[in-house]
């Protein structure tokens, strides 16, 4: 992840726990978990400040509460070029939806990039916004998740994911 300075931070609870939100007056560049393999620290050049984030505060609470399919927020992730097609093609996955990285990799017309499309989700700097929760193994086994994986079942169970196949773990 590109640490980016002069951003503004603040913490954001959920029912996956305390999330850490960054970014400025116009855009939202970094969402962490609290638990799992991409916890987040603070940055020593982030100033705390939660003014900017009154708009993610309550979309957030509307989407856990169920009443919100669709964030309308100014995203600014940092990535390569070939990081923000995979997570641009990840907004194109509906809510309650999921698809593999084989077919992700083929959707950014990279059929060989399968494992490179999960680097690439895994890397995904706003995640529950940038729906890499919405990204599973073809076997459809929850594979692994920034957030640790019972986050990730969490939020496609809130999403209403049902599908012939129970969720493996």
């Amino acid at each position: 992840m590109i640490i980016q300075e002069n951003l503004v931070w603040c913490h954001i609870q959920s029912p996956v726990g305390e999330l850490v939100v960054a970014g400025n007056e116009n855009h939202l560049h970094h969402i962490g978990f609290p638990n799992g393999s991409r916890t987040t620290e603070i940055h020593p050049g982030w100033t705390h400040d939660p003014t900017p984030f009154a708009a993610l505060r309550e979309q957030l609470k509307a989407y856990f509460a169920g009443e919100l399919i669709t964030f309308d927020l100014q995203l600014r992730p940092s990535g390569t070029d070939f990081q923000k097609a995979v997570w641009q093609a990840l907004m194109d996955i509906p809510y309650g939806e999921t698809t593999s990285y084989g077919a992700l990799a083929l959707t950014i017309g990279r059929p060989k990039a399968s494992r490179a499309v999960g680097a690439a989700n895994g890397a995904n700097p706003i995640p529950i916004i940038i729906p890499c929760h919405r990204v599973i193994g073809a076997d459809r086994s929850l594979t692994g998740f920034g957030g640790g994986v019972e986050t990730k079942a969490f939020l496609l169970q809130l999403e209403g994911f049902s599908d012939a196949e129970p969720l493996l773990l």
